[in-house]
């Protein structure tokens, strides 16, 4: 889970830095095309028919495009603001899972979640507020990836039951892929990467198609209720790695809003982890 998490900061920092020179949608095709191809080079000749085959093809394809929205609302976010508190604002999504798991998936919501969810979003306002020296674009398309990132996570639930997650993992790439290769010609603009550029922009596929490698060998060593409060540790290296790589420190309320939503999807992790002990 550590090196899954660790790979996600590096992927964000190096769109960050890229997305300086070139397109975002460039870089999301590049993110969703290598992690395509290894795929298919290192499982489909031992997987074969089984790394596509699904009950819920429908489900697949629309959690896929829900993923290939964070990633885009998160570049775009990333191009106009800091690591650290783009991130945190993306983590806002495990609270909106919250508020949505009753209607969508019949969970109950007890005073302690909603006490959570209302102090997690005290930390975006905190990070988001006026005067705070965040560009307002970059604010909305942080919180369109939390969003979607929500509706994502939600699809997941609704699938682990009955699919692979291997197969889960192929069709983000597979439908990632297929919706920005035709856009290609419109795209690709901008200069032509050099060697080291090049490199930069593949190792994009390769940090997400590891990183969520990584993250399906912890779900299935490992409980998800001990895993799920361990995913904030992504907020204390966004922010280490954005200050090293970017120079960017968030201002004293930022680092207090950072905080509280870190706190705030950890509690609500721990009560999920407490729930599932008492069943």
């Amino acid at each position: 889970m550590l090196g899954a998490l660790f790979l996600f900061v590096l992927l964000d920092a190096t769109a960050k830095h890229l997305a300086r020179s070139y397109p975002v949608p460039m870089l999301v095709w590049a993110r969703y095309t290598v992690h395509f191809v290894l795929m298919l080079a290192l499982l489909a000749p031992t997987l074969r028919g089984r790394l596509v085959s699904t009950a819920r093809p429908a489900r697949q394809v629309v959690r896929a495009l829900c993923l290939l929205a964070v990633t885009f609302f998160g570049m775009a976010a990333l191009a106009r603001m800091p690591l650290a508190e783009t991130t945190a604002i993306l983590f806002a999504a495990p609270l909106l899972v919250t508020l949505l798991a009753r209607p969508l998936l019949g969970e109950e919501i007890g005073a302690l979640r909603w006490m959570a969810v209302l102090t997690g979003f005290v930390g975006v306002l905190l990070i988001a507020r006026p005067g705070g020296g965040l560009v307002t674009e970059g604010v909305l398309l942080a919180l369109a990836g939390a969003v979607s990132y929500a509706f994502y996570q939600i699809l997941t639930r609704q699938l682990t039951a009955t699919e692979s997650p291997v197969t889960m993992l192929f069709y983000t790439a597979l439908v990632g892929t297929a919706a920005m290769t035709p856009l290609l010609p419109w795209i690709w603009s901008g200069p032509l990467p050099d060697f080291g550029d090049a490199l930069l922009i593949a190792s994009l596929g390769i940090y997400g198609g590891t990183g969520h490698f990584l993250l399906i060998r912890a779900f299935r060593d490992a409980p998800a209720s001990t895993l799920s409060p361990i995913l904030y540790v992504q907020l204390a290296w966004a922010t280490l790695v954005g200050w090293l790589a970017f120079g960017d420190f968030p201002d004293g309320l930022a680092f207090a809003g950072i905080v509280v939503i870190g706190c705030a999807g950890a509690m609500i992790a721990l009560h999920s982890r407490g729930a599932r002990r008492a069943r």
